[in-house]
This record gives structure tokens, sequence and C-alpha cells, in this order.
């Protein structure tokens, strides 16, 4: 169901129109906009962003672990799953890796700026995309499955995005988050990417389960190469400012970066034969409503 922010009404509609108000969403670079106001503010990041992640994410060992990871997960908790949205979907490149999921889904994806949705829109011309708030959304019990990897750190009030996020899930379906872990590991790249918390695991399942979830899987990742991230925290503590406002972990030798996704499909393969881990630089939690 839809729901109308403006008079809190819920409806089936094709349109966005209200039909008890008659409020419209505004557009905002040819996307619907649901909160066009914040589009163009977000404590200084820097929208031409964008452009350099939807660069580098494909080659990076990170991202394509946390989408392969996702992948197998996706199956496992939701393998029916007929109506997913993705909250900041960014440049779409975890959207991509969704609509291989689940090639017969409707698919949506959200993000808080509209300059990340038109290379989403490039990745994933078959999905639905708009502007919004995660602490406004504008459905009610439509979504089978909903995920936000590496999104709530970004918003103040997480918890009120989390209980917006309940609302718009329907009664079976469930959530996916990635989150990064362990207030100990801020750093410079934290700031890089307008980081307002890194998580503990007793947080983060706090604020899921006060939001009406059900916790059914827990684990964290990264996690064999923890030892290393707190060694680059560490350097990182004395090292100048990138001059391009580029995350420094997001440049890293082809050498490394190999060596680092061997790294990563061990952990996936040990995750995969059912061991969890207690730490890690990423925490990843999926629940059921």
């Amino acid at each position: 169901m839809k729901f109308c922010l403006a008079c809190k009404h819920t409806y089936s509609d094709a349109s966005w129109k209200c039909p008890l108000c008659g409020h419209e969403p505004a557009e905002r670079g040819g996307f619907v906009s649901f909160a066009p106001e914040l589009a163009a503010q977000n404590d200084g990041f820097d929208p031409e962003l964008f452009k350099r992640y939807a660069q580098v994410e494909a080659g990076n060992f990170w991202f394509v672990a946390r989408n392969a990871l996702l992948k197998k997960l996706m199956l496992r908790h939701f393998p029916r799953a007929s109506n997913v949205l993705e909250i900041g979907c960014g440049t779409g490149f975890v959207l991509a890796n969704t609509r291989k999921t689940y090639p017969d889904a409707q698919l949506s994806g959200s993000d808080i700026f509209t300059e990340g949705l038109g290379f989403a829109k490039q990745r994933v011309p078959s999905a639905t995309l708009f502007q919004m708030d995660a602490t406004a959304i504008p459905f009610r019990e439509e979504f089978d499955l909903i995920g936000a990897f590496d999104v709530l750190e970004h918003i103040d009030e997480d918890g009120v995005a989390l209980v917006q996020i309940h609302q718009a899930c329907k009664a079976g379906g469930g959530v996916i988050f990635t989150v990064p872990q362990h207030p100990s590991l801020w750093s410079r790249m934290d700031e890089y990417a307008h980081h307002k918390r890194r998580y503990t695991r007793v947080e983060l399942l706090n604020k899921v389960t006060a939001a009406g979830f059900k916790v059914r899987y827990v684990t964290s990742f990264v996690s064999l190469l923890l030892p290393a991230m707190w060694l680059s925290r560490l350097l990182q503590r004395n090292a100048p400012p990138a001059d391009d406002g580029m995350d420094p972990g997001l440049k890293i030798h082809p050498v490394m970066n190999a060596a680092f996704g061997a790294v990563m499909a061990f952990e996936r393969g040990l995750l995969a034969l059912g061991v969890t881990f207690p730490a890690g630089g990423s925490l990843l939690v999926v629940a059921e409503k």
C-alpha cells in the first residue's frame, strides 16, 4: 500500500497523487522525490562522489564480497521475495546484484540523492527508483524484503528509520541490514563517508528488535581481515586528508585487492558452512516481521 506523507492516508493506485487530499510528490532530476529539501543537503556529502564510486565498486574486493554474501543470504532466508526495496541504493551496485538474484521480482530503489539514482537507472533500468527520506517512508505493508546496506550509519534518527522500515514491510517479510562495526575502528574513512556512528552488535540488535523485528541471523564479516583494518585505521590517524575526498580504502593496489578478495572468498566459505563471527569490520543482520 502507498502511504500519503501529507494526510497519512493509505491507498492502492498506480498514481502517486493521493486520492484523499490530492497531495502529489515533487520531481527532482527526473525522479519522484518525497523529500526534495533533503536531496541537496546532507552534511556536506559531495554527490559528485557517486561517479567515482561507480567507477571502482565492481573491482573493489569489499563491494564484490558483500554482494556475493548478500545474494546467498537473500536466497537462503527470502527465496520467494517478489517485491523488494533497497533503501540507500546509491549507484545501484547492490541493486543490480539483487536483480540477478530475483530476476522476476518487482524491484525498487531509493536514495536521498537523485545523483546516485541516475547511475542506478543505468545499471538496473527495470527498477522503480525514487528519492526518499528513510525516516518518512511512503509505504505500508508493501515489501517482502527491504535491504539497507551500509545506510543506517548515515541516519541521525536510525531508530525512527527502523520503525518506518518495519511499517513498510509485509507481515511475514523481512529485512537485511549491513553496517560498519566497532566504534573503536572509527577513522578518517568514516568521516569521508559521513557516518554518524559505527555500531556495536548489542546496539544494532536492540534497535532492530525495538522496531518490532525478530532477528533470524547475525554475523560479523570482514572478520579475517580485522587485524589489517586495525592497522590501516591506526596509520590513517596521522595521514593527510585525501585531496579528492575519496575514501582511501577504495584506493587499493591491485595485488592487495586480489589478496583481500581471496581472504574474503575463504571467509564466505566458512559462513556458508554455518560459522558466524563475533567480530569484524562489518555487521550483518537478517530479521523478520
